[in-house]
């Protein structure tokens, strides 16, 4: 049985650190039945094991650091930093975040929510970031590679690594022929965008994001609108990729420029164009794997994290033959 003290910050004042009526603090408490929890105004005494102890100590620290940075807590956000698994590993360089046990928190975004590399591969694509200034990052819808992808570049931006950041997607038709649908060519393109200014809303404050694409900082565009421009000082990242031909990689990331950094994501499972063999992701990752300054992530479904059916029902279709959607 062991025995600990810790003291907040002097600048942190419990009243609101802990919550109107205590509230955070009873959250807390909850997340630990086996350590009798006492609070003391500034202080909290901890008796239980050793190794509890050391575990809410290292999740206080990162709630604490939070606080520190946005002043205050929301239950979200005690939930997300006290529920995630301990992962044994080493910080991730140019994350960003000192505080111990913060090293995949990627952003923090809107409404107190948390954004972190939840998986092996979502972590491995956050290293080969700091490493690479390409990275090529397959596999199944749901498996966090383009939110993760979208999240490194809210946090370049952020941390003024780059000037802007750019998002494109091929206009493929699946289905739907653009010229019968309503509205000037911004309104028939914008449902092919729409998971792109989801993800952006999750992470950048409305009026904050509505001024960034005003200004240009942050723009999404079909990919078609790449042809011709030298992307500078950019985050450049190009989804649904596996919907491109070869040619259309090429001039894609050969619009690179100085201080760029380039994410091109895809699902090979899922080409849309009328002849699956024209798809050039895979053929253009074939002859660049291997070069300094490019990296490969390649997820799987034990990647997916949406609600914990969709592996099952990826898997269910997968068995009966079925493609994905």
């Amino acid at each position: 049985m062991g025995e600990k003290i810790i003291d907040l910050d002097g600048t942190i004042d419990p009243a609101d650190f802990y919550g109107a009526a205590d509230a955070n603090f009873h959250r807390l408490v909850g997340k630990f039945p086996e350590l009798k929890i006492v609070a003391r105004g500034g202080t909290l005494k901890l008796l239980g094991s050793e190794e509890q102890i050391a575990r809410f100590e290292e999740r206080f620290a990162q709630l604490v650091a939070y606080f520190r940075r946005y002043g205050h807590l929301s239950p979200e956000v005690l939930d997300q930093i006290f529920d995630v698994p301990t992962v044994d590993r080493r910080p991730v360089a140019g994350e960003g975040d000192t505080a111990a046990g913060t090293e995949d928190v990627i952003v923090y975004g809107n409404n107190g929510n948390i954004v972190r590399a939840r998986t092996t591969n979502q972590r491995k694509l956050v290293e080969l970031y700091a490493k690479n200034d390409l990275l090529f990052a397959v596999g199944p819808a749901g498996s966090g590679k383009t939110y993760t992808a979208i999240a490194l570049a809210v946090r370049a931006l952020k941390n003024k690594e780059v000037r802007r950041i750019i998002l494109t997607r091929p206009a493929v038709e699946a289905g739907e022929k653009l010229g019968f649908l309503p509205g000037d060519m911004k309104e028939k393109l914008d449902p092919y965008l729409q998971p792109l200014y989801d993800a952006l809303n999750d992470m950048i404050p409305p009026k904050k994001l509505q001024d960034y694409m005003a200004e240009g900082i942050v723009q999404i565009a079909p990919l078609a609108y790449m042809r011709g421009r030298t992307l500078d000082n950019a985050f450049v990242i190009l989804d649904e990729a596996q919907n491109t031909l070869l040619s259309q990689i090429k001039m894609f990331l050969t619009r690179m420029g100085r201080n760029a950094k380039f994410i091109v994501t895809g699902d090979v499972t899922q080409v849309d164009l009328p002849h699956q063999g024209d798809s050039g992701l895979m053929p253009a990752i074939g002859m660049l794997r291997g070069i300094k300054g490019i990296g490969v992530v390649e997820f799987d479904k034990q990647d997916i994290v949406r609600h914990e059916l969709v592996k099952h029902i990826v898997q269910a279709f997968e068995k009966h033959g079925v493609p994905r959607d």
